[in-house]
């Protein structure tokens, strides 16, 4: 028996038909083309996720803590919720509410004259009962 192609296989063959014994091109093409889609696809969704700390960086320190903390959660936890919240926060500036807090104290402790962590300074106001000078 002759060792010939069979009388009813094709004799013109696709492209994408290898011999025997030799590279798929199209498999090995496909798996490079899916290799960069996934590489390209966890490129973006970890850039996605880092989005509320680029926008929150620049505002104050407490707040750039507290949206990363979020963007983590959302990132392990897999949550949307936690990386809305972040967005929100890094879209919302927070106002300073330990400056004025300070500064009244200052002003009391200047009004009083005390210091901080002491008794009354020397050189503090006068009485009512003492002449003014």
């Amino acid at each position: 028996m002759a060792a010939g192609m069979h009388p009813l296989a094709p004799h013109a063959l696709p492209p994408f038909i290898t011999p025997p014994g030799e590279t798929d091109a199209l498999l090995v093409g496909l798996g490079v083309v899916l290799v960069a889609a996934v590489l390209g696809a966890a490129v973006l969704y970890l850039t996605l996720h880092a989005l509320p700390e680029r926008l929150a960086h620049g505002r104050g320190r407490g707040q750039i803590e507290l949206v990363a903390v979020l963007a983590l959660l959302a990132l392990f936890t897999h949550q949307n919720i936690f990386w809305v919240a972040a967005l929100v926060l890094a879209l919302v500036e927070l106002p300073d509410l330990q400056t004025p807090a300070r500064r009244i104290a200052e002003a009391l402790e200047r009004m009083t004259g005390r210091r901080r962590g002491g008794p009354a300074a020397k050189d503090g106001p006068a009485t009512q009962g003492e002449d003014a000078p």
